[in-house]
């Protein structure tokens, strides 16, 4: 306010230099809780499809080390899943005798071990092997009862070929809520991995 010559600031509670009121604040606060209750469980829900897709691509990346190596050492290199803890232990083994990675084989110590079995969880936190009752497998079965994620036949050995062939199958990991699936085809011993798409009802390849 000019005062002649001089210049005065405006007095203290005019409308130029008011604070926050009471009910601003409140909405304020309000709208902050709000945003923040939305984007917690956006964010969890994204770390969580990362740590199970980061798992995924890690066994992925695991099994076809072991392809490569029983291209190069020309014999037989399996996975085995073990149950352990209502999860899975899985190891890496070599074929002895040149008839194929097998149970006895292994219990006898003629397919000797690779490589300590270990569980994804000891890398991803809260990712384990499995598939979710409501989510169909790759085929598009969905068996509600039938949650077990290792499905490469009854004993639960993956065997990559020096010839480059594998025994097909399946291997399911699921985090919190995301589910992802790491497929082997038998006649190249390639893998894939798809996520599952919950929106819309799909697996989609990654």
């Amino acid at each position: 306010m000019r005062h002649g010559n001089r210049w005065t600031a405006p007095a203290c509670g005019s409308g130029a230099g008011a604070g926050f009121t009471l009910i601003e604040l409140l909405l304020f606060v309000a709208i902050s809780a709000t945003l923040l209750a939305i984007a917690v469980p956006l964010a969890t829900s994204a770390l969580d499809d990362m740590r199970t897709a980061m798992a995924a691509r890690y066994l992925a990346g695991r099994i076809l080390a072991a392809r490569l190596d029983a291209l190069q050492r020309s014999t037989c290199v399996g996975f085995r899943f073990e149950p352990s803890s209502s999860d899975y232990l899985f190891s890496t083994y070599t074929d002895g005798n040149q008839n194929g990675i097998r149970t006895t084989d292994i219990a006898s110590g003629v397919d000797p071990i690779d490589a300590t079995g270990e569980r994804l969880a000891d890398r991803f936190a809260s990712v384990r092997f499995g598939l979710a009752a409501a989510v169909p497998d790759l085929d598009g079965v969905r068996q509600m009862t039938d949650t077990d994620g290792v499905r490469i036949g009854s004993p639960k050995i993956l065997t990559l070929s020096p010839d480059g062939t594998a025994s097909s199958g399946t291997v399911y990991l699921r985090g919190a809520r995301a589910q992802y699936a790491v497929r082997v085809l038998g006649a190249t011993g390639r893998t894939r991995v798809f996520h599952y798409q919950r929106g819309a009802n799909q697996w989609v390849l990654r």
